[in-house]
């Protein structure tokens, strides 16, 4: 499967061969929510605590005109750790706005750590008779910097511009992806594969179902934020 092997994760966009997936730097996250959270903090708390953090976020930078908050949002999972953020969203549904961003911010991550492998996949999915790749904003043949910038603008999309159409272009996102991993899948099974590449195959194999429920997540997530129920 070479560079462009993906396994599957708790977040279904881990890349393999790409080193570690968390951040470097521990939380800079309130010391107090911090402990509370890792003191085991009820779970009713955790989710009121997911859904007033993800809309005070989000409206945060909707009434700013400040580059450097923009900034600090798209950064964030970079500077809190992927630990503390997922302590308080990673499971809430998808169909609720901290869901939803968590997908986003996982997303954003997984497309910086692995550019270059993502945007071989690209090129493997892109198709040639719909309008995914006008949708995600993803110029014909990307590299690896093209796929970086599609990534923070997608985040930066949903917090500084319409919502709905940020989520819409991470769904065909991930619908490309998925079609570049399936390539990649049908082009091994065509040889005689050893054991190494037959788990490589199957942990892709995990992959495309987890992307193709992401991009499903992502465009009931557009459906639900237009219809005003995304909370």
């Amino acid at each position: 499967m070479g560079s462009s092997s993906i396994r599957s994760s708790r977040t279904g966009f881990v890349a393999s061969g790409t080193g570690a997936s968390r951040p470097s730097r521990p939380g800079q996250l309130d010391p107090a929510i911090a402990d509370q959270l890792s003191g085991g903090m009820d779970p009713q708390q955790i989710s009121e605590m997911s859904h007033v953090s993800a809309a005070s976020l989000l409206d945060r930078v909707h009434h700013s005109a400040d580059p450097a908050i923009v900034k600090r949002v798209l950064t964030l999972v970079d500077r809190e750790g992927v630990d503390i953020v997922a302590e308080l969203w990673s499971d809430s549904d998808p169909d609720s706005l901290p869901g939803i961003l968590w997908r986003l911010y996982i997303l954003r991550s997984w497309m910086r750590k692995d550019a270059d492998g993502i945007s071989r996949l690209w090129r493997l999915g892109e198709p040639t008779d719909s309008a995914a790749s006008a949708i995600a904003g993803v110029d014909q043949a990307p590299e690896a910097d093209d796929i970086i910038r599609t990534a923070d603008s997608i985040l930066s999309g949903a917090f500084t511009g319409d919502f709905a159409v940020a989520l819409e272009r991470a769904g065909a996102f991930c619908d490309v992806i998925t079609r570049g991993i399936k390539t990649t899948i049908r082009d091994a099974q065509n040889r005689q594969l050893d054991d190494q590449e037959a788990k490589e195959v199957d942990a892709a194999q995990r992959t495309v179902n987890s992307l193709n429920q992401t991009a499903r997540d992502f465009m009931r997530g557009a459906s639900l934020w237009r219809r005003g129920r995304l909370e």
